[in-house]
C-alpha cells in the first residue's frame, strides 16, 4: 500500500497542473484562447483597483481536504491575495464554520471563486465519506482502501482526500503494483503462471489476485501472492477465508460492501476492505464564498 511521503511528492507536482488546468477551463484557455487571468467578463465589471475581503464557510458538517488547491488557485490569479485558514486537511467541522478568510483584489477573489470552492467541495467529499466510514472500523485492526474509481484528472488529489479521511492509498495506477484480476489470470493461462510471471517481471513489487472463490484463493496462497482480494464473498466465505489463510497472505474484502457491513467484515479479522464508492459516488460539501467588505 501507498507511503504518504511519497504521496507528498507528488502532490507537490499535481496541484498546479491540476489548478492550472481547471483555470484554463474557467477561463477560455482551454478551448484555444491565450490564457488570461483577466478573462473573466463579469468580474471585469468591477473596477480594477476595488479591494475585497470573503469568507469561506461550509453549510454542513464534514471533514475538509482541499486547502492547497485553493491556495494555489489564488495564487495563480493574483500575487497579493491572502488565505487565512482557520482549519487544516483532516479537520472536522460543523455547519456554518468559517473555514478561511480572503482578502486582495475584488475581481481575482471572484474570478477564482467558483474554482476554489469546486476543489475543497469535491476533496471534502471524499475525506468525509472516509472519515464516516472508518468510525465503523474503529476497534479492529482492519484498514479502509481506496481503489482507481476516481474522477478523471483527480486521482492523486482524491487518494489524498482518503489519507484525509483516515483511510488507506491502495496502488496509485496500474504502474505501481500488480493486480492481477480474472481477465488477466484467464489471459495468462490461471493464477500460478500470472503470480509467477509477476515475480519474474518485478520482483520487488507487491502482488494482489483477485479471487471468486475459496478454490481460487488456495490458488493464490499456493502461487505466493502478497494480497489477495475476496471479491463478492459471502460473510460465510470470508470467514472461510481468513481461517484457510491463517496470516499466509493479506486479505482484501471487496465489491458492494455497504456501511452496516463494514464492522461486520472487519471482524472477521481481515486486513483490508476496498471500497471504490469513496471516490466515485462523491457528495459534494456545501460551501459558500460570501463577500464580508469592499
Amino acid at each position: 500500500m501507498q507511503n504518504s511521503a511519497r504521496m507528498s511528492d507528488l502532490l507537490r507536482q499535481s496541484i498546479p497542473q491540476q489548478v492550472a488546468s481547471a483555470l484554463a477551463e474557467d477561463l477560455g484557455a482551454a478551448l484555444g484562447a491565450q490564457f488570461d487571468v483577466n478573462a473573466d467578463i463579469t468580474a471585469n465589471l468591477i473596477p480594477a483597483e476595488q479591494r475585497a475581503t470573503a469568507r469561506l464557510i461550509t453549510r454542513e458538517v464534514g471533514t475538509i481536504c482541499g486547502c492547497a488547491w485553493v491556495d494555489e488557485v489564488f495564487t495563480q490569479l493574483a500575487d497579493n491575495i491572502t488565505v487565512e485558514w482557520q482549519v487544516a486537511d483532516g479537520d472536522a467541522v460543523v455547519a456554518n464554520q468559517t473555514l478561511c478568510t480572503l482578502s486582495g483584489p475584488a475581481r481575482a477573489l471572484l474570478t477564482g471563486e467558483r474554482t476554489a470552492m469546486n476543489f475543497l467541495q469535491t476533496l471534502s467529499a471524499t475525506a468525509t465519506a472516509v472519515a464516516n466510514a472508518v468510525r465503523h472500523l474503529e476497534g479492529s485492526n482492519t484498514k479502509l482502501l481506496d481503489t482507481r474509481k476516481t474522477i478523471p484528472g483527480l486521482r492523486l488529489a482524491q487518494k489524498y482526500a482518503v489519507l484525509c479521511g483516515g483511510g488507506v492509498n491502495h496502488r496509485i495506477g496500474l504502474h505501481d503494483a500488480f493486480l492481477i484480476k480474472e481477465n488477466h489470470i484467464a489471459a495468462c493461462g490461471g493464477i500460478a503462471n500470472a503470480v509467477a510471471t509477476a515475480r519474474a517481471n518485478q520482483p520487488s513489487s507487491w502482488v494482489e489476485v483477485e479471487t471468486e472463490s475459496l478454490a481460487e484463493l488456495e490458488q493464490a496462497l499456493a502461487a505466493g501472492a502478497d494480497v489477495i482480494m475476496l471479491d463478492n464473498f459471502s460473510m460465510a466465505d470470508v470467514e472461510a477465508a481468513v481461517a484457510l489463510t491463517r496470516g499466509r497472505a493479506k486479505l482484501e474484502v471487496s465489491g458492494n460492501v455497504t456501511a452496516d457491513q463494514l464492522a461486520q467484515y472487519a471482524a472477521t479479522g481481515v486486513d483490508y476492505i476496498s471500497s471504490g464508492a469513496l471516490t466515485k459516488h462523491v457528495k459534494a460539501l456545501d460551501l459558500s464564498l460570501r463577500v464580508t467588505s469592499i
